[in-house]
């Protein structure tokens, strides 16, 4: 699930589409994203609230407690296990959104190498995935453990033929509840459980190969273009 992930628009779209009533404080950039193939273990923009006041930062898309050090850092988090596990009970009271413009997942149809999907909204517009972290802190920095998992459900529909997990996607109006620290944490395991955007709100496309090259990050890969190709 989520081979890879996009984030081409600027975090001001982002929050304009979840309809916060603030600008963030934002230390990832006022220009467009333009990260078109964000690969595992690399910086990702997320949003978060620290102290009522809204955050965008970068963060590492993995995480894993620092007792678990003889295992890769998760890149996710099972639904049905996050909020009781002891995995990631230190982290499941942090939540963040990791706002998106699609992902992509690999499918074995038999060739010499994995065929590459495009996931999108529908609608075309953004994705919020729910998530939580160790966050950067607005006073401290990052600090060397910070890191994010995004929660996942399993597919249904026609998703299922291309991975069985997908992220919880939540609507805009859930995404800031999600945020909120006051939400309590039985409603939010509720919400990532029950309350995530169903498979028949997304379309796939197959897409060019170009997307696992570790190489190619560029405007390529950009989904009109990706699309066009695929056609």
């Amino acid at each position: 699930m989520c081979g890879r992930i996009s984030q081409y628009r600027g975090i001001h779209d982002f929050v304009a589409a979840l309809s916060m009533p603030n600008a963030p404080a934002n230390s990832v950039a006022e220009l467009p994203l333009e990260r078109y193939s964000v690969a595992p273990s690399t910086q990702v923009a997320l949003i978060h609230l620290q102290d009522d006041l809204l955050h965008a930062d970068l963060a590492r898309w993995g995480w894993r407690p620092h007792w678990a050090k003889d295992r890769a850092a998760p890149l996710n988090a099972r639904v049905e296990k996050v909020a009781h596990g002891p995995f990631f009970r230190a982290i499941w009271p942090h939540r963040a959104i990791t706002p998106i413009d699609d992902w992509f997942d690999w499918v074995d149809e038999g060739g010499l190498k994995k065929q590459p999907y495009l996931i999108r909204r529908l609608d075309g517009a953004p994705i919020f995935c729910a998530a939580i972290g160790q966050l950067p802190d607005a006073d401290e920095g990052p600090g060397e453990h910070a890191g994010f998992v995004i929660i996942t459900a399993d597919s249904a529909g026609g998703m299922v033929d291309i991975h069985d997990r997908r992220p919880v996607v939540l609507a805009p109006n859930l995404a800031r509840e999600w945020l909120d620290p006051a939400t309590p944490k039985e409603r939010a395991e509720q919400m990532a459980l029950h309350q995530g955007e169903p498979a028949k709100a997304f379309e796939l496309f197959r897409v060019d190969q170009a997307v696992g090259e570790c190489a190619e990050r560029g405007p390529r890969l950009d989904t009109a273009h990706l699309l066009e190709q695929a056609a």
